[in-house]
């Protein structure tokens, strides 16, 4: 069953140079992807090409100039309560404890004390976090910070878990641990989940298939399915199987690396115009 559908997306930003001077730049153009209910689908493209575009129209924080992307059916119009957001930056409240980030959600829906920490306690045991729940941001590790963020995001039980680089910011170590705690994670709860991810050997080690982009404007290039047997473990990369699915990725991948590596106008010369049209408000507890 297809959970979520974007049909020829399209997003624009209005820009500005370093002299001031306005202009219109397309990011995403003809975007096209069916996500399956209960789908871990990765999305893999060069840097600029418009992969954390889709996750913020997808998550309501932006929205498309045009196109139909819709969830169960209907258009996304905003901020949807039933959706959650993990990003690469843990965006954790430095001033609560990890017990309290957990039940941050939860609390802005108006659940009661004793109900929402029983819950807080479940998601944080699933993250392995239990001796850690009286602790502070500060107190903990990069990898710890990034557990809590995904029990806070699990806690209130989202339909579509959104992740943009969550694991981007850390060690290669904890990067891998982190991985195969979100597969355990993600056989035991079967949330539709989009992943974010430059890694190759990330997307296939965790998906059940890859969208490859293009260079910007973003579309989708090729989808490549992933058939390794689940559950997954780590030894699964040294199989000649995996290694055949991460050079296809690369074959796929690799001019639009080096195009986008050539391209005039980088973002990082441009400021963008602040977009007026988003609905809702970003304190809601599916962006928290």
């Amino acid at each position: 069953m297809t959970k979520i559908r974007a049909v020829n997306v399209m997003k624009e930003f209005k820009v500005r140079d370093e002299t001031g001077k306005k202009s219109n730049m397309v990011v995403l153009d003809d975007f096209n992807l069916d996500i399956q209910e209960g789908e871990f689908l990765s999305v893999l493209g060069p840097s600029g090409c418009g992969k954390s575009t889709f996750l913020s129209i997808l998550s309501g924080l932006t929205s498309k100039t045009s196109g139909s992307l819709t969830v169960d059916g209907k258009e996304v119009e905003g901020i949807n309560k039933r959706h959650s957001i993990v990003f690469q930056g843990y965006a954790l409240f430095p001033w609560r404890t990890v017990l309290e980030n957990v039940e941050t959600g939860l609390e802005i829906r108006g659940m009661k004390k004793k109900e929402r920490k029983e819950i807080a306690l479940d998601y944080i045991n699933l993250v392995g976090l239990q001796a850690f729940s009286n602790r502070y941001p500060h107190e903990l590790s990069g990898g710890m910070k990034q557990r809590v963020a995904i029990a806070r995001s699990l806690a209130y039980d989202p339909d579509v878990l959104l992740m943009d680089e969550p694991f981007g910011a850390l060690d290669a170590q904890t990067r891998e641990i982190l991985q195969t705690e979100l597969l355990r994670i993600w056989e035991s709860s079967k949330k539709t989940i989009v992943f974010i991810t430059h890694s190759l050997d990330e997307a296939i080690y965790l998906s059940d298939r890859v969208a490859v982009m293009t260079s910007r404007p973003g579309r989708v290039k090729k989808i490549i399915d992933i058939p390794l047997e689940r559950p997954r473990s780590f030894e699964v990369r040294n199989s000649e199987k995996f290694v055949k699915l991460r050079q296809l990725a690369w074959n796929v991948l690799k001019d639009e690396v080096q195009y986008a590596q050539g391209q005039n106008n980088p973002l990082s010369n441009l400021e963008e115009v602040p977009d007026k049209k988003v609905k809702g408000n970003i304190k809601n507890e599916n962006v928290v």
